[in-house]
């Protein structure tokens, strides 16, 4: 009987054993092909766009139709431009929501507030975009850098309030209680001691959102507009990287389309350095609290 048992827990003992490799394996599998793809298609975008890189490109402004030459200077001052509007409109309205989720929320509400929060994240960018043309392109009646730069804030609002939740939870409990027991009104504990505690998590947050919005071209079409000269206003139609690719791409001049691969490239540049800065960040941060 002892030896029946021991030889059905050395059975199931090789099936798992088995069946935990084949996992990891299938998993690594998994890993490789979507590395292969990723590698793939950014070997593809260097290929065809790296020769179309030069000076004229970052410091000139587009040719007229039909002719060669030129570059994309107003559409990369443009897409800061956009971004930096972005940030002005989804980083307090989404880090002020997850500020609330985490300390202040009730139980019931709170649940609603992610919930809706979690439906915004899957909202086509599209309908970021409507919505943004119905509340200030149609009141101001024109396009402009305003309603673009609204409807990338809208689109970063979710993920900055779920990623800053998440991390101010993190932080221990035991510092909130300790700067109360100091006497410390709450509001100064989370400003002075709460948040710069989460700050390396939030600013990972902030960066991915940001890096997710640079390269949308749905909200922009009906909001920024594009412009083939540089925007001196922000109630002026402005261009973007995202909006002269699509417009390049789509265009029958092979020149333009050179330029296409080219301005996808330096928008994949410009969403890399953003997530390396954010590690970098992240990082740096981490080293400063553990006093190395």
């Amino acid at each position: 009987m002892k030896e029946m048992i021991q030889k059905s827990f050395e059975r199931t003992r090789l099936r798992r054993e088995i069946w935990e490799k084949s996992m990891v394996v299938v998993l690594f599998l998994c890993a490789i092909f979507v590395l292969f793809i990723l590698f793939n298609i950014l070997w593809h975008l260097i290929v065809q766009g790296i020769s179309s890189l030069n000076l004229d490109f970052f410091t000139h402004l587009p040719k007229a139709v039909g002719e060669s030459g030129g570059g994309m200077a107003n559409a990369i001052v443009g897409t800061f431009v956009l971004l930096i509007l972005a940030v002005c409109v989804g980083v307090p309205m989404g880090l002020g929501a997850g500020i609330y989720l985490s300390e202040f929320a009730h139980q019931g509400f709170a649940q609603t507030v992610r919930f809706m929060t979690d439906v915004m994240n899957g909202i086509p960018s599209i309908v970021f975009g409507i919505f943004a043309y119905t509340i200030c392109v149609m009141p101001m009646k024109t396009f402009s850098a305003i309603s673009g730069g609204l409807a990338l804030g809208l689109m970063m609002i979710p993920m900055i309030t779920r990623t800053s939740e998440q991390f101010i939870k993190m932080v221990p409990n035991q510092l909130r209680e300790a700067g109360l027991a100091l006497g410390i009104p709450q509001w100064r504990v989370i400003l002075d001691i709460v948040l710069p505690t989460a700050i390396g998590g939030i600013m990972t947050g902030i960066m991915v959102a940001l890096a997710r919005v640079a390269g949308e071209t749905a909200p922009l079409l009906f909001t920024a507009f594009g412009n083939r000269y540089y925007a001196h206003s922000l109630t002026q139609p402005i261009a973007a990287l995202p909006l002269q690719v699509f417009d390049y791409a789509i265009s029958p001049f092979d020149d333009w389309h050179r330029q296409a691969w080219a301005g996808a490239v330096v928008l994949i540049g410009m969403v890399f350095l953003i997530n390396i800065w954010a590690q970098y960040f992240v990082a740096s941060r981490n080293r400063w609290m553990s006093g190395k």
